[in-house]
């Protein structure tokens, strides 16, 4: 996914400013089920009697969710989104906060009982945030660590409580990014481990405290543990070995060597004596902290090891992995037993009572039995083998065909997902995208309505790519990709303003048929339709002939700083959506973009409050959306010759060059070429009985002998005429309602200028 982060230019920087990416995601599918791969789960247990408890699931859609979990059911009751990447990790912190990392480098802590708001957004690491932990009884320390080496200690309630005094102070952006009570985010109680033991905190203006980083893992760190005191933390990584460190001070106290693969999954008993360290190298190994070595190794895996729980006694463990199977072994006997095999990796697992939740990389989460408080009573159902202690003993069993049989065939409960995109293809109308998903169902999106427009079931993708090619040639002012499981659209200015079509090839009713939509201005207000009529409610404006809904002087002399503004149509804002541009409320899609201070958020565009401005939205959309202006883009016309067939007795009409828009018709060329041969010189060879009107081009169109012709809207459609006229190129006729863009790019196929040729079609 394209990184959202900070464009600008720096002071000493010659390097050209690059402009804010606003990027759309797209959702056919129900809100309440995730369409990517599982990668975190976190469970928040009741004390009430009566009461549910919750499971909450981060997905690689970007999104949380929470699941009220009945004895039989899982009712997803709140979607948590302001992420913009992948969530990787999520922990409870306290009673009922909810903490979350993620790929776009940040954490977010929420109210676990809330609608779904996010409270403040955490920014430290300078990379992919993959792993948490969180203390259990000292409930405000939550550790973070990621791909830049880097490991944090958060006390969690000092930094979603303390407030900037300041107004210019970094800002925190609340739900969606922008805007909240608190409006700046606090770097405070934070702590940075670091080899070198070293560990120091200062403060700014008011701002509260901010960490100075010292250097932690020379490698990326893919796993923490913690205990319940929050007295001992440990990680892993690339590095291969597992770090123990003191949180209370960030210093480090003990590295154990051992495993021979990155660490991928850690586990601490209660008291902190024990560690428990899963690996790439399919090894799962247990380490006395007091004596500071590697007491077991189990060699249950034939693939690498992803997650790890364990029974509140710690006397048996719970691993998965890349085998996509689940084990559970006795720690101390070395009995081992097959669960259950799935046909995708498992990621991680959420030991619930008797039950165990697993997430997968597929969207959906099942319930398996675990006998979680009496595992022995698994073993009695037979089928364990004892766990070798090297892997190559582990994989030499699984190839002499002696693999153990699962003790369960189908989950007890499973909460499902829906298909992730896996495949996409922009097609030539630059409006429509082919995908496929992971079942194989192919399906045809509109994008600038963000909805399904045929399902076609499981056919061959490339059979349906190449029955739907058009001959039509429109520059890519877009582009997708399906990282997050959906389809994700994103826009750069100004190439995304360099498409346009007709009214009349958009079937857009009221407008004349020859105005020209800009697609990506018009996309653009359909997204933020919601926001304009919100934000007028909220300043309590009604459309005014000048155009000042909106601090309008400001986001002016913005753009005019930047780029030079040219004026598309009527300066006023036009705020009608065509039907072409408008997008479903049933399944909105959700915008993500970057603030000018708040950095990277995300939203729906139903959920928008109108209170986010030109601090949270690219300077150029709004000057699109609030004042109808488009930057200067690119050359929009093209320049061709226009000469009589060789060998054709008809009159020459211009020796010059010509110009049009690119997407002008080839009718409107036949046009031309009529209304020169009858306003310039008759041609006597003109069929008599052809269906023409000196009237019907509106006059003599302005043309240059020297070169500078061009084209003027206002023309009838090609279909209400009978030509008697033919276009051609390459000696090949072309259709009435190719556009110039497409000859140029399938016809003529050539660096020099386009040569279009006519002549008189006889008997017609």
């Amino acid at each position: 996914m394209h990184r959202v982060g900070s464009a600008g230019n720096t002071a000493n920087s010659t390097r050209p400013r690059k402009e804010k990416r606003l990027t759309y995601v797209l959702s056919d599918a129900d809100d309440t089920k995730h369409c990517a791969g599982v990668n975190c789960l976190a469970l928040l247990k009741s004390s009430a009697s009566g009461a549910c408890d919750y499971l909450f699931t981060g997905s690689r859609d970007g999104t949380l969710k929470r699941w009220a979990l009945g004895e039989d059911s899982a009712t997803c009751s709140a979607t948590f989104e302001s992420h913009v990447d992948w969530v990787n990790d999520a922990v409870i912190a306290g009673e009922n906060t909810l903490v979350s990392c993620s790929s776009d480098t940040t954490l977010k802590t929420w109210n676990c009982l809330s609608d779904g708001t996010c409270f403040r957004t955490l920014r430290q690491h300078t990379d992919y945030v993959t792993c948490l932990a969180a203390a259990q009884t000292n409930s405000n320390v939550v550790a973070s660590g990621g791909l830049g080496g880097e490991v944090f200690i958060w006390d969690v309630e000092a930094a979603v409580t303390l407030h900037s005094k300041s107004s210019d102070a970094m800002e925190d952006d609340c739900s969606n990014g922008v805007s909240g009570s608190g409006n700046s985010l606090p770097m405070t109680s934070l702590r940075t481990i670091g080899s070198s033991n070293s560990i120091s905190s200062h403060t700014t203006q008011s701002n509260g405290y901010v960490p100075v980083a010292a250097k932690g893992h020379k490698e990326s760190v893919y796993a923490l543990a913690m205990n319940d005191s929050g007295t001992l933390l440990v990680s892993g990584g690339t590095e291969k070995v597992v770090r123990v460190w003191d949180p209370r001070t960030g210093s480090k106290t003990i590295k154990l060597r051992g495993h021979t693969d990155n660490i991928r999954a850690l586990l601490l008993d209660p008291t902190g004596r024990f560690c428990l360290s899963g690996s790439s190298d399919s090894m799962i190994r247990l380490w006395d902290l007091g004596q500071q070595r590697c007491v077991h190794s189990y060699a249950v895996h034939t693939d690498s090891v992803w997650a790890l729980a364990s029974t509140p006694t710690f006397s048996h463990v719970y691993s998965g992995g890349r085998d996509s199977s689940l084990y559970l072994t006795d720690l101390a006997t070395r009995e081992s037993l097959l669960l259950f095999t799935k046909e995708h990796p498992i990621l991680q697992l959420a030991l619930h009572d008797d039950s165990m939740w697993v997430a997968t990389t597929d969207s959906s989460v099942d319930r398996w039995p675990s006998e979680g408080w009496s595992p022995q009573k698994v073993f009695q159902k037979g089928g364990s083998f004892l766990a070798g202690n090297l892997s190559f003993s582990r994989a030499r069993v699984s190839l002499e065909g002696s693999t153990p049989m699962p003790v369960y065939k189908e989950p007890a409960l499973t909460i499902p997902g829906t298909p992730g995109i896996v495949q996409h293809e922009i097609l030539n109308d630059k409006r429509r995208v082919l995908t496929k998903d992971t079942t194989g169902s192919v399906k045809l999106w509109e994008i600038t309505k963000g909805v399904v427009v045929e399902d076609y079931g499981k056919v061959s993708f490339e059979d349906k790519r190449q029955e739907l090619f058009e001959m039509v040639s429109i520059p890519a002012w877009f582009t997708v990709d399906s990282r997050l499981g959906s389809l994700s659209v994103h826009l750069d200015t100004p190439q995304c303003f360099s498409a346009e079509m007709y009214a009349a090839d958009l079937t857009i009713s009221g407008k004349p048929e020859d105005d020209k939509v800009n697609l990506a201005c018009e996309t653009l207000k359909g997204l933020l339709v919601h926001w304009l009529a919100k934000r007028r409610q909220r300043l309590g404006l009604q459309a005014s002939a000048n155009g000042d809904v909106m601090c309008g002087k400001d986001i002016t002399a913005r753009s005019l700083a930047h780029s030079r503004i040219e004026v598309d149509g009527n300066a006023e804002n036009d705020s009608m959506v065509y039907p072409p541009f408008e997008f479903s409320t049933v399944s909105p899609p959700s915008i993500i973009t970057e603030g000018s201070q708040g950095g990277p958020w995300r939203k729906k565009i139903t959920d928008l409050d109108g209170a986010e401005d030109e601090k949270d939205f690219p300077w150029w959309v709004l000057d699109c959306v609030l004042n109808n202006r488009l930057p200067l883009r690119e050359n929009m016309k093209c320049s061709f010759y226009l000469h009589p067939c060789e060998g054709s007795a008809t009159q020459i009409l211009t020796q010059g060059k010509l110009s049009a828009p690119r997407i002008l018709r080839i009718h409107k060329v036949v046009n031309y070429v009529i209304e020169k041969m009858v306003l310039d010189k008759p041609l006597d060879s003109v069929n008599p009985d052809a269906a023409f009107s000196p009237g019907l081009g509106g006059g003599p169109l302005q043309h240059s002998a020297v070169g500078d012709g061009s084209f003027r809207s206002g023309l009838k459609h090609w279909q209400k005429l009978r030509p008697y006229i033919e276009i051609l190129c390459n000696n090949q006729v072309l259709p009435p309602d190719m556009s110039l863009a497409t000859v140029r790019a399938y016809i003529w196929k050539k660096q020099e200028d386009l040569v279009l040729n006519y002549r008189v079609v006889q008997g017609r």
